[in-house]
């Protein structure tokens, strides 16, 4: 495997990392104190980031997006995690649902969306439903030339404040599991759509995570993404991507949190001595760098594989999203430690980092979920 970075992709993770450091960095403590960020902020945030260039970087080129490899995308997120979860948002990685858009679509759902001028929301989790889409319950019947929704979406990130939400819904139940979805676009103010409650969170603040349910809400054929049929496909194109795109914005947090504990470590004195020359400490810091680079590498190896189109990419997502996510918060914990009561207080972005990390061991497949995949892939007979 060639884990070289090309100069361009070294230059937008650079550019990346600069406007984190620049536009989010300052507004982190607000809008964590707060759970909240204006909408107008937001927009504004999401348009300077398509000035220059890191909006949409990985939707396909033949529908406006950016285009970037499997490699370029884990680069960028890698500088995603420095920030909180809810302003991250701003820097544009978008649904890879909108790669299904036909040309009606592009006009007046990517391009909006492309330009920071439209929001959007994915919505795949019910009650019963989530990683096991047997469960799901929402269904979509035809209604004339369109469809009529009825059912029931949780812990939906951002819905309140999307322009269109993009989800999953049971339209053959007869069906295999492969062939019995559709993906809808529905407008969030569309009759029969009613959102029921804003959740709060332990983190991820500034980001709604909300639940809301359909009542014969009607949809016209226009807003079918895809294929009738082919949710599973629209929604599965994402899924080994989003997995390492997590993975990566753990390394980039882990490595946030072992230079604040390496610089707290080189200032901070107790007993005569900083507390750099204690031993302790010095094997925390030192496991804590040995877990970010060995994370950093399954997230390298699973974006090689993926741009390669290797056989084993779906577990090379799944290991990489497995170990990094745990990993992050071992770094957190162990960053907690060495910084103590400071690292407690909400001054320092530890404790946010803290909160923030752990969400990401259930999003997206929790660890128990890939290690379910990981161990089928090691027992399967060769």
């Amino acid at each position: 495997m060639d884990f070289s970075i090309p100069p361009e992709l070294e230059q937008m993770k650079e550019v990346v990392r600069k406007f984190v450091a620049r536009e989010l960095a300052p507004l982190e403590q607000s809008v964590d104190a707060l759970d909240h960020i204006e909408p107008d902020k937001m927009r504004e945030l999401r348009q300077k980031a398509v000035k220059i260039g890191i909006y949409g970087y990985n939707l396909p080129v033949e529908i406006g997006g950016g285009g970037l490899s499997a490699l370029g995308d884990v680069l960028i997120s890698e500088e995603m995690g420095r920030t909180s979860v809810a302003l991250a948002e701003a820097i544009g990685r978008l649904p890879q649902a909108l790669s299904f858009s036909n040309a009606d679509q592009v006009e007046w759902l990517v391009k909006p969306v492309l330009g920071a001028e439209k929001a959007t929301a994915n919505a795949l989790t019910e009650p019963n439903a989530g990683s096991d889409l047997g469960g799901l319950q929402t269904r979509a019947v035809q209604d004339g030339d369109g469809w009529r929704i009825n059912g029931y979406k949780q812990f939906i990130c951002g819905a309140e404040v999307a322009d269109y939400i993009i989800l999953l819904a049971v339209t053959d139940p007869s069906a295999p599991l492969r062939d019995k979805f559709t993906t809808f676009v529905v407008d969030r103010h569309a009759q029969g759509l009613e959102m029921i409650t804003r959740f709060n969170k332990m983190g991820w603040r500034g980001l709604p995570m909300n639940a809301f349910a359909l009542d014969d809400c009607r949809v016209g054929p226009e807003r079918v993404l895809g294929r009738v049929g082919g949710g599973f496909e629209t929604i599965m194109a994402s899924v080994n991507t989003m997995r390492l795109s997590i993975a990566s914005r753990c390394v980039g947090a882990a490595e946030m949190l072992l230079k604040l504990a390496r610089d707290y470590a080189l200032q901070r004195s107790t007993f005569g001595s900083l507390l750099a020359d204690h031993q302790a400490i010095q094997f925390k810091l030192a496991d804590m760098d040995v877990e970010v680079e060995a994370a950093r590498m399954l997230v390298l190896a699973g974006a090689w594989k993926i741009d390669n189109k290797d056989r084993d990419l779906r577990i090379a997502a799944s290991r990489a999203k497995l170990f990094a996510t745990e990993m992050a918060n071992r770094v957190a914990d162990q960053a907690m430690q060495i910084l103590g009561a400071s690292g407690y207080m909400a001054d320092l972005p530890v404790e946010r980092m803290y909160r923030d990390l752990r969400g990401y061991r259930i999003g997206e497949g929790a660890s128990e979920i890939q290690r379910i995949q990981i161990a089928r892939h090691v027992l399967a007979p060769r």
